[in-house]
């Protein structure tokens, strides 16, 4: 395929993918059930953290998740008691914890009481090109309260070469807006133009086929040479894409 076939075939799955039907499948509904910006931003937040491994598994967590929240994430995180956070003890999803999501609420309530809330810490740092920088930020905010070393490695550092899929998939839904009813788009102050691809093995495996990635590795350096191939289709929102690339992967076993 030439450039313009590939942009055009891009652009068909795109269309295909990138509509509400996805939402069924995805662990993109968690924050969708609710309303307020605080509760969809802490629950998208926190479902991203937990996006890895069997879909199914993904979703039936972060429903738990939610529950354990009172369905209320954001009162949960400003009002809970230590009673109440010790009732997230028994929490697990893989070798995320009932440790690790205490120090999740309590460094999600440092960032709303300290600052403006997670918008703001990741659009102070964000460019126009680029969120990798603001990632980096955020996760040094984020673990500024005492914390368990092990617990670091639930957010991603891009500056450290890490293609911080998770963060990434995050702050896709935050920002690209809702024409479609599939993104959740209530940050206005980043632009999608700065969004980058959540690389994982579906997206990069589809990518390298395609001839859009070469490296090997889905890695920091990967994401940057796909963000050059997917601006170069579409400069103000590359990482529409991910609808294309992560359906062909999962659903077209392309």
């Amino acid at each position: 395929m030439n450039k313009k076939e590939l942009k055009e075939f891009l652009d068909e799955k795109v269309l295909q993918y990138n509509r509400p039907e996805f939402i069924e499948s995805d662990p993109i509904q968690i924050p969708h059930q609710f309303s307020k910006k605080e509760d969809v931003e802490i629950s998208a937040f926190l479902t991203a953290t937990i996006a890895w491994g069997n879909r199914k598994s993904i979703l039936n967590n972060s429903k738990k998740l939610m529950n354990l929240l009172d369905n209320s994430p954001y009162d949960f995180v400003m009002h809970a008691s230590e009673e109440d956070l010790d009732s997230l003890s028994g929490f697990v999803h893989r070798t995320f914890n009932g440790g690790d999501l205490q120090y999740f609420i309590k460094a999600l309530r440092h960032i709303y009481t300290s600052g403006d809330g997670l918008e703001a810490i990741f659009s102070e740092h964000s460019t126009s090109i680029s969120t990798q920088g603001a990632i980096s930020a955020f996760k040094k905010e984020f673990f500024s309260l005492p914390h368990l070393p092990r617990t670091q490695k639930h957010v991603s550092d891009p500056l450290k070469n890490s293609a911080a899929k998770r963060i990434n998939m995050f702050l896709r839904w935050m920002v690209r807006d809702t024409t479609t009813g599939v993104d959740l788009g209530i940050w206005k102050r980043i632009h999608t133009s700065a969004l980058s691809c959540p690389l994982d093995v579906h997206s990069g495996n589809v990518a390298r086929k395609l001839k859009l990635l070469h490296r090997k590795q889905n890695d920091g350096k990967a994401l940057a040479e796909l963000d050059i191939a997917l601006r170069k289709l579409d400069s103000q929102d590359p990482v529409k894409y991910d609808f294309a690339l992560f359906g062909l992967g999962v659903f077209e076993r392309f």
